[in-house]
Formats: structure tokens, C-alpha cells, sequence
């Protein structure tokens, strides 16, 4: 029945709605890890019916965001070191195969040769809204422009399932990092900033570049939180 069918897509545009508010608080270190919250309270503070709550709640749980609380409510999962390295060596697992792909795709003609271009032009202009940020230590408004660049140019590849896993595991990466990041009175200088060269690279063909480049970032990244954690 209509009404029926606009109830459930309401009910599920709102679940979506407060998993994506709920990612952003913990990204924004307002839900810090190992806090725990219960289902009423989540609903409480959004206005909302416990039912999309739970459901959100859940959806992050499955994304490694959350952990259940033997029935008492949720709290926010704590990643280790050891689990970023782990994070970060899929990441370069799942970029290697994309680049691979790339590399045996064959040159376009025309038309042909303009759409993968003009789509590597808009994810270009996506990272330099994300080196604009990492430059002056922005980190809310990086790991926004971030997570949106990865996502468009993994959706380049053409493989949706590598695309999927790359945009959880940065969600991981960001969630496991941020509690590190923001203890830095002043960010500036610290942040892998090298968005729009690794487009370059790709538009250029130059996977060799493109996986050097993406090596060079993950050996950042571990390095850096090894030096914030000490471990």
C-alpha cells in the first residue's frame, strides 16, 4: 500500500540519516572510544523513536564502529595500533588491485577516452578541497573532503565491492586515528596532503607513481601514530 511503502522509506532514509550523525560524532571525537550510550538516550537526543536508533546502531555495529553491550546499550569500539597497521596494509592491498585494473584497462578513443578524464578532473577537485584542509590543520573538514575523495575515486574502478570495503576500512582508519590527531594543539604540516598528485599520476597512467605514492602515504600515516602512541 502507498502509505505503507512512504512509512518504511521514511523509517529507512531516517535510519541512514542517524548513522551518518552518529559516524560524524565519533569522527569528531564527541563519542570517544569505549564511551557507552544506550538506545533511549541516542533517541532522546535526536527527537526520534527508539526503533531507527536501534537500527543505526546497528548498522554501525556491523561496520566495526560500535559493539553491543550484552544488551545494555552500545559503545564505541577502542581500535589498537596493531588493528591500524592492520587497516592500513588492506588499504594498500585494495588500492593495488584497483590500479592494476586500471593499468589493464585499455586506452579510450573520443569519447570514450573523455569520461574517465573528466570524472579523475572532479575527484581532482574533490582532493584539493582536501589539501586545502590537511595545509591548515583542519582535521573535521579533511576527513569529510577525504573520505568523499577516496569514495569517487574508488567508484572509478568499476569494482562497487572494492569501492565498499575502501570507504569502511578509511572510516576505520579515520575512527581508530582521530583520538590521536586531536590531542595536536596545531595539525598544520602533520597531514598527508598528496590528493591531487596521486590523481595526476592516474590521469597520466603512471600506476607505477600512483602505487608510490600510496606506499609513501601509509608509511606516513603508521609512523605518525606510532610517534603520537608510542607504540
Amino acid at each position: 500500500m502507498p502509505g505503507t511503502s512512504g512509512s518504511a522509506v521514511t523509517r529507512s532514509t531516517l535510519r541512514q540519516q542517524l548513522a551518518d550523525a552518529l559516524r560524524d560524532e565519533v569522527l569528531a571525537g564527541r563519542l570517544q572510544p569505549g564511551q557507552a550510550f544506550t538506545v533511549r538516550e541516542i533517541a532522546d537526543q535526536y527527537g526520534v523513536s527508539a526503533t531507527p536508533v536501534r537500527e543505526a546502531l546497528v548498522d554501525l555495529s556491523a561496520q566495526g564502529l560500535l559493539d553491543a553491550d550484552h544488551h545494555r546499550g552500545f559503545r564505541v569500539h577502542e581500535y589498537s595500533v596493531e588493528d591500524f597497521r592492520g587497516m592500513v596494509r588492506a588499504r594498500g592491498l585494495v588500492t593495488d588491485g584497483m590500479f592494476l585494473a586500471l593499468e589493464r584497462r585499455p586506452s579510450g578513443h573520443g569519447a570514450d577516452e573523455q569520461r574517465p578524464a573528466a570524472a579523475l578532473a572532479a575527484v581532482r577537485r574533490r582532493g584539493e578541497e582536501a589539501q586545502r584542509a590537511a595545509a591548515a590543520g583542519d582535521l573535521t573538514v579533511l576527513i569529510g573532503y577525504d573520505l568523499r575523495y577516496w569514495r569517487e575515486l574508488g567508484a572509478l574502478f568499476g569494482n562497487p565491492y572494492l569501492s565498499d570495503f575502501l570507504h569502511r576500512l578509511r572510516v576505520q582508519s579515520w575512527v581508530c586515528t582521530v583520538q590521536h590527531l586531536r590531542r595536536l594543539a596545531d595539525l598544520r604540516g602533520t597531514l598527508w596532503s598528496g590528493h591531487t598528485e596521486l590523481v595526476d599520476t592516474l590521469t597520466r597512467r603512471d600506476h607505477t607513481a600512483a602505487r608510490a605514492l600510496v606506499d609513501a602515504y601509509n608509511a606516513h600515516s603508521i609512523a605518525l601514530i606510532e610517534r603520537l602512541t608510542g607504540q
